[in-house]
């Protein structure tokens, strides 16, 4: 098999058809086989490359399903969200870039990658603008939007289908391949359009994630498309397209390595691949029993201090003066009792978070002001006394642990179900129990 020339992508693959019948050769323009000797095949690729060189509608498209899919996620709409995706440019262009991976043809390789990295360019500069737009309407959780930048194992099965379906569909016949460009294209450009969302709006569990996804759902896809052309019987005909495919399947391999096995970029909080559990794997409480001992106020008595009266008797007998008698008399201060105050901390209020959408809720530092995180459904947070009311919306101050670190920001106090039974969600006031000293008569 010869490499591409895309020089020669324009023009049409003659054939002789003079002695096949028509209706014979409409079946053969629809079902098409892959020839067994390498001449054959060498035609049958030269074909598929022109079909595959990307045109300007893969721009146009990819234009117009970036702005519905950033309308989608404003809206937090799935129907919005799936029309985009029907929108989306034909992904045969990705065919290309596989076509030129496996011949070695490093010129149509770098042509059909640079218009698919336009393409996704433009779907994430759309959900970049979508998410500025988004702005004055926070805060909000985007569940749409939440749900696509991350990784799950049902997507990654749907995803190798849709690239071995899409590869033999666009091998075996000369229509366009419709329905698995579109299985590709909604694990291509959903979690891009979301990371640009995320990126725009300035909620960062968003942005890193989606764009991260994108790239491991393209290398999957790709890893996937490779072997199914291998199987196919496309080979490399000489040692620099050996070499060429081998490298690109090598960086595709490691790119799956490295970020799927990787999870420096998954949220700490547990969304974890495979699994939808947002609950932490360890939340670290503090006992809600915290009390000190009493502090003992006393002040120790002072000595008692005697003062001599001195009384004289009115004499009986003027002419026998009798003893003056002396009386002492001991006055002693009141005996103070010790004064005993006890301080009790006050029950730490914990509730959990629950939210209708977006699987969690953001932390900011002030209501309604800078982002700090965001906290995932069935996080537990204690609930501090203080709220505030911005815009009629109630905010809560709370104190939350994620990814072993103490976060103290504030909430949407509709997210929490209080778990401690405090009325009006506040803590109780520091009591005092103060005995006050009561002199004793003499």
């Amino acid at each position: 098999m010869t490499n591409l020339d895309p020089s020669s992508i324009s023009q049409e693959p003659q054939s002789p058809q003079g002695n096949i019948p028509p209706r014979a050769r409409r079946r053969r323009r629809g079902q098409l086989t892959v020839p067994a000797d390498a001449e054959g095949r060498a035609a049958l690729l030269q074909s598929l490359a022109r079909r595959a060189y990307p045109s300007y509608e893969l721009f146009v498209f990819a234009v117009l399903c970036g702005a519905i899919l950033g309308l989608g996620f404003v809206i937090d709409s799935q129907a919005v969200l799936v029309f985009g995706i029907l929108m989306a440019p034909l992904l045969t262009p990705w065919i290309g870039l596989l076509l030129g991976a496996i011949t070695g043809s490093a010129r149509f390789f770098g042509e059909t990658l640079m218009a698919l990295l336009i393409s996704a360019a433009l779907v994430f500069i759309s959900g970049v603008l979508a998410g500025f737009a988004a702005r004055p309407f926070l805060p909000r959780t985007f569940n749409e939007a939440f749900l696509h930048s991350r990784l799950w194992w049902p997507d990654l099965i749907v995803l190798a289908l849709g690239a071995i379906i899409l590869t033999i569909s666009f091998v075996r016949s000369e229509s366009k391949p419709y329905l698995p460009s579109v299985m590709l294209a909604y694990e291509f450009f959903l979690p891009l359009s979301a990371g640009g969302f995320g990126l725009g709006s300035g909620i960062g569990d968003i942005w890193p994630h989606g764009a991260l996804v994108f790239l491991v759902h393209f290398a999957w896809a790709s890893l996937f498309g490779i072997l199914t052309l291998l199987a196919l019987r496309f080979m490399p005909t000489n040692f620099a397209g050996f070499a060429f495919t081998g490298v690109t399947t090598i960086i595709v391999v490691v790119i799956l390595i490295g970020l799927m096995t990787g999870g420096s970029w998954l949220p700490s909080a547990g969304a974890r691949l495979a699994s939808r559990d947002t609950t932490p794997a360890s939340s670290p409480l503090r006992t809600a029993t915290e009390t000190l001992p009493p502090v003992m106020d006393a002040t120790p008595s002072l000595p008692p201090s005697s003062t001599p009266v001195i009384e004289s008797a009115t004499p009986t007998d003027t002419l026998a003066p009798s003893p003056v008698p002396l009386t002492l008399e001991i006055t002693l201060p009141p005996t103070e009792t010790p004064t005993m105050t006890l301080t009790i901390e006050p029950t730490p209020v914990y509730a959990r978070v629950q939210s209708d959408q977006g699987g969690g809720v953001n932390l900011r530092k002030q209501p309604g002001g800078q982002y700090i995180a965001t906290l995932d459904n069935n996080s537990i947070v204690e609930v501090r006394p203080e709220t505030q009311i911005v815009d009629g919306v109630t905010w809560a101050h709370i104190i939350a642990i994620k990814g072993n670190q103490q976060l103290d920001g504030w909430i949407l106090q509709s997210v929490l179900v209080v778990a401690t039974p405090v009325p009006n969600w506040q803590p109780s006031d520091t009591p005092t129990i103060t005995s006050t000293s009561i002199p004793s008569t003499p």
